[in-house]
């Protein structure tokens, strides 16, 4: 099980079986899933992902992934994880989208880099970004990711590659 983050106004924390139905929601929400891996999914596959958090992620130890809230309240998902695609670790965050816009998801990667930095020791942390999703990948620059390359999909679609390192100057929790 992760450690417990806490930012300024968010608390990491491991998910409970609890949460499997705010998870869905958000997941289920074209609005936040369209950024997320192949994008929207059918409801028993979130489910199902949900499930695979515990008897696999947790049971085995795979990689770090939280639920993230405010107060008591569930606001989104956060992970750091190996990937093949980076050849390293890359972070994955996603708000509901009740809550874009004011400043989270910045809190968010900050804590997700950090805990990277201080607990993982990584060297670098990754993020991939649809092209065309303009605030996630101006957040990640605000915060010292640069980009290192771009990714053609199956699709045709580009995703960017961007890269932090410890010795840039990522903004402080």
């Amino acid at each position: 099980m992760p450690l417990t983050l806490h930012t300024a106004r968010l608390r990491l924390e491991p998910y409970t079986p609890a949460d499997e139905d705010d998870f869905v929601a958000l997941f289920q929400d074209t609005r936040v899933s369209r950024w997320m891996g192949d994008g929207p999914a059918a409801e028993a596959e979130d489910r199902a992902l949900f499930g695979r958090i515990f008897s696999k992620v947790y049971a085995q130890d795979l990689f770090d992934v939280w639920a993230v809230r405010q107060d008591s309240r569930f606001v989104g998902h956060a992970e750091i994880k190996p990937s093949s695609d980076v050849d390293g670790h890359e972070i994955v965050y996603a708000l509901a989208q009740g809550s874009w816009g004011q400043g989270l998801g910045t809190e968010i990667a900050q804590a997700l880099t950090a805990y990277g930095f201080a607990t993982l020791k990584l060297t670098e942390v990754h993020a991939t970004v649809a092209a065309e999703n303009a605030a996630s990948l101006a957040l990640l620059g605000r915060i010292g990711f640069r980009h290192v390359r771009d990714r053609t999909e199956d699709d045709g679609s580009i995703t960017r590659v961007l890269t932090a390192t410890a010795a840039t100057d990522t903004q402080p929790l």
